[in-house]
């Protein structure tokens, strides 16, 4: 099981490395990038927004259940923005996300790769890591920062509105003393988490269905690998990147 596991991280740096090998040449392909910007990023939109608005309106409603009677309530604008930029909204948004679109890629490479469209791709001397490959890696890196800044937007929104409906939280008070205590670091460390798990999840779906083999089964089976890894890997990262970027504080 050790050995399997190190042979499938080498074989998965060395894809990665393939990929990114190619990316002097997106330009050529700014059409497929262009197309899968929109589907990573405008298509997920709506899920996004519906996921980011319950995700304050409970973050709201937790901390005013654990922090009532010992944190201030003018205070509570504090936690919720420094939790939904640092954490939250960058982690959340990369799961959904995993189930959305690295789905949708694995199973889209692996149907290529099982009925021979990826071997035809290279039959014409079209390398698949620069045609196939790197403009949706490369829309996921794009894309997964924008659609962290939308569930920011949304979450805290939507956590104001509750804390205002349900105590009366002035939007003044709440969002005076998040931009009095805000600090840049807090929104940037978020977007460098969710540009790590755009690559990640992207590359992992990627990966996963260039090794489809086994007809329709084969297909399911990579697109179970590609959420399982991705959603496990996001965790593990999430923990690697805070790490190197809050240890030091």
């Amino acid at each position: 099981m050790i050995i399997e596991f190190f042979n499938g991280v080498g074989a998965f740096v060395i894809f990665s490395g393939k990929v990114l090998k190619t990316l002097p040449h997106l330009g050529k392909r700014r059409h497929e990038f262009l197309l899968q910007l929109k589907r990573i990023g405008l298509d997920s939109i709506p899920l996004i927004t519906l996921t980011s608005l319950f995700t304050g309106l409970v973050t709201a409603l937790q901390l005013v259940y654990q922090g009532r009677g010992y944190i201030p309530e003018h205070l509570f604008s504090v936690l919720i923005g420094k939790s939904t930029m640092i954490e939250l909204a960058p982690v959340l948004t990369a799961l959904v996300l995993t189930g959305k679109i690295g789905a949708a890629i694995a199973a889209e490479i692996g149907s290529m790769r099982v009925s021979e469209q990826i071997d035809a791709l290279q039959s014409l001397s079209v390398d698949p890591h620069e045609f196939l490959y790197l403009p949706r890696v490369a829309a996921g890196v794009l894309a997964f920062p924008l659609m962290t800044v939308l569930a920011n937007v949304i979450g805290i929104g939507s956590a104001w509105f509750f804390n205002w409906l349900r105590y009366g939280i002035h939007h003044h008070t709440f969002f005076h003393n998040m931009r009095a205590y805000f600090e840049t670091f807090d929104l940037l460390s978020g977007l460098v988490k969710s540009t790590v798990f755009g690559f990640l999840i992207t590359t992992l779906a990627c990966y996963f269905g260039d090794r489809t083999t086994g007809g329709a089964e084969g297909v399911g089976r990579s697109t179970t690998l590609t959420v399982v890894y991705s959603a496990t890997w996001v965790l593990v990262m999430d923990f690697v990147v805070a790490f190197f970027l809050l240890g030091s504080l």
